[in-house]
């Protein structure tokens, strides 16, 4: 199956709010700020530029296994840095093939060099589910003549 809806399709399901932090911020202001968003990233930048991104994943493996401090560690010490990026161009089963190869569970997206959001795999796993939901009722509509 051809996967041919786009970054921007996906985008537009969301919302417009896109959480960051600052480099120089607490691990722990960071933890604080995913738990009250809900949310298992933050794109980390700097007067709208990406430097990087901190995951939940980041946390436990940089801060509570090597036994750092959240309250004393900055958010640019244990962030990824240079994270793989989409476009609002790719296409859905380009960004499906990026998180599996790369084993990431977030996308920022870059257009034109300005940071314009972030995709999760729960957004893209929405998005199939949605899109195959749709096929299913058009081809049942289809094939009872409705």
């Amino acid at each position: 199956m051809e996967i041919v809806g786009t970054v921007t399709s996906l985008l537009s399901d969301k919302s417009p709010n896109i959480w960051s932090i600052k480099p120089d911020a607490t691990v722990y202001e960071a933890i604080e700020l995913m738990a009250e968003k809900n949310i298992g990233a933050l794109p980390v930048v700097d007067r709208g530029r990406l430097l990087g991104i901190l995951t939940e994943r980041d946390y436990a493996r940089k801060v509570i296994l090597e036994g750092k401090s959240s309250k004393d560690t900055s958010v640019s010490a244990i962030m990824s840095r240079s994270p793989i990026t989409v476009t609002p161009a790719d296409t859905v089963g380009e960004c499906m093939r990026i998180m599996t190869d790369k084993r990431v569970r977030h996308l920022p997206v870059m257009e034109g060099g300005d940071f314009v959001g972030i995709l999760s795999i729960g957004d893209v796993v929405r998005w199939m589910i949605s899109a195959q939901t749709a096929t299913i009722d058009q081809l049942t509509r289809y094939i009872y003549g409705e």
